[in-house]
């Protein structure tokens, strides 16, 4: 009698710091998530329950995603009556009625004209394909020798190696250097600890024109994109002076330089507008977006090119000049239809306003209730995209010491309160599905506030 291979036998349940021992995290030490594992079961609206039946309140919409809240029955009626259709199209060969159906959507909010969608999966392949996009736009109008990317210190841009050469947080990619060629990175607008020792506003946004001085510096025939998050996650909610970004259009204007918004965070109504693009009244030549695009409930992403962009792709087929990119699963038809609903949900609530008005009263709460706690540097942010700096003393904004790791304290603090929201070692963030109602943040802040107290108690 034939007898089984044990590798194909159902598995038997193990407990569960063995059971976990066969996954790795983002970002994160096994060894150490493996002695208080936080194991999530459900979620709905604005709340996760782990698997012990304990409740969180979500203020970081997962990480930034679930902008049309947990267990939505419209995202989930559409991704279930898209299966009952079609689960995948052939993608060298054909498209679908939901992902047309989500590019005309998408030419139809983006700002100015950007007009042609490429669907995909996931935030590191738009960018990838923004990059690859930008160097064989310059390479067939006449530009060939086009080919570096400037970024900003500070940001993030995702995790394949086009995305991590572009981002400038040495602790996502220190590890993996050298990276890509051609990659250049410039200070960000960090107002609050200006690395130029200036006060805006009489600084002239030194930020800015430092980066058309690296454009001179490194030739301008050689400088393809200048990618940038419209509101710099990483580096702590770093949200740029209002002159900021329409001062960086002109300069890529004057240099014929593509500049890419990577709004991966910031689209879908987190500034408090749909796009970061519309909060700072400036227009890219190409924007990526994911996310909140699809609020979580099926992989989706998009690169959006203005119309003299895609115009250098168009040509006949011995002309070799479509662009040459594919992935497996860019346009999937549930995607695309999860993507479809969960827009539908943030124009028809009109979760963009919520977020806008919900927002204000976010900070001033943070004020009111962390202000006299003596730890607040700055509160910054627009829409519900809001951080909290935190230091050791506010008038002369000395951190804490770096080995305290104070924020991270109290992020761990909150989510043991039943709060998840961002934490780094300097600061904390809030950024809660956009659903959020006013008593929901009060509830969020009171729970910060309480952890920074304890917290402050062992410092």
């Amino acid at each position: 009698m034939a007898t089984q291979d044990p590798k194909m036998a159902p598995p038997t349940p193990a407990p569960l710091p063995e059971a976990l021992r066969h996954i790795v995290l983002d970002f994160m030490q096994m060894e150490e998530f493996i002695k208080e594992p936080f194991v999530v079961t459900r979620a709905d609206g604005i709340r996760f329950w782990d698997i012990h039946g304990k409740e969180y309140l979500d203020g970081l919409a997962g990480v930034y995603v679930v902008g049309v809240g947990h267990n939505n029955r419209r995202v989930i009626d559409a991704i279930k009556a898209q299966l009952d259709t079609l689960s995948f199209a052939p993608p060298l060969h054909a498209t679908t009625p939901p992902a047309i159906e989500l590019a005309r959507l998408l030419a139809a909010i983006a700002p100015g004209d950007l007009n042609t969608v490429k669907l995909l999966s996931g935030g590191s392949e738009a960018n990838e394909v923004a990059f690859k996009m930008a160097k064989q736009y310059h390479r067939q109008t006449g530009h060939p020798l086009k080919h570096k990317v400037i970024s900003l210190y500070g940001s993030y841009h995702g995790a394949t190696h086009g995305a991590l050469s572009a981002t400038g947080s040495k602790s996502r990619k220190s590890m993996f250097e050298p990276t890509g060629i051609g990659f250049l990175h410039a200070h960000p607008p960090y107002c609050y600890r200006c690395p130029f020792e200036k006060t805006y506003p009489s600084c002239n946004l030194i930020c800015a024109r430092i980066i058309e001085d690296t454009i001179v510096a490194e030739d301008p025939e050689t400088i393809s994109a200048l990618i940038v998050e419209p509101i710099i996650n990483t580096a702590g909610i770093v949200a740029p002076p209002p002159e900021y970004h329409p001062l960086l259009r002109e300069i890529c204007d004057r240099h014929n330089v593509v500049l890419i918004f990577d709004e991966i965070i910031t689209g879908f109504g987190r500034t408090g507008h749909l796009f970061g693009a519309d909060t700072y009244h400036t227009v890219p030549d190409i924007l990526t977006c994911g996310k909140g695009m699809s609020s979580g409930y099926a992989p989706l992403a998009a690169t959006i090119c203005r119309d003299h962009i895609a115009t250098a792709f168009r040509g006949k087929v011995e002309d070799r000049v479509e662009f040459h990119h594919g992935h497996t699963y860019g346009g999937n038809p549930i995607s695309s239809a999860a993507g479809l609903a969960s827009i539908g949900e943030i124009l028809d609530r009109r979760l963009p306003e919520n977020a806008q008005k919900v927002g204000e009263c976010v900070k001033q709460m943070l004020a009111e209730q962390l202000g006299p706690l003596g730890v607040v540097g700055e509160i910054r942010g627009h829409g519900l995209m809001i951080g909290v700096e935190l230091v050791r003393d506010p008038r002369t904004k000395a951190r804490f010491d770096g080995r305290l790791a104070f924020g991270k304290r109290v992020g761990k603090m909150a989510l043991k309160n039943g709060l998840l929201l961002r934490s780094e070692p300097n600061w904390v963030a809030f950024a809660p599905p956009l659903i959020v109602t006013e008593e929901d943040m009060k509830a969020m802040v009171d729970i910060l506030a309480a952890s920074v107290r304890e917290v402050l108690k062992t410092v």
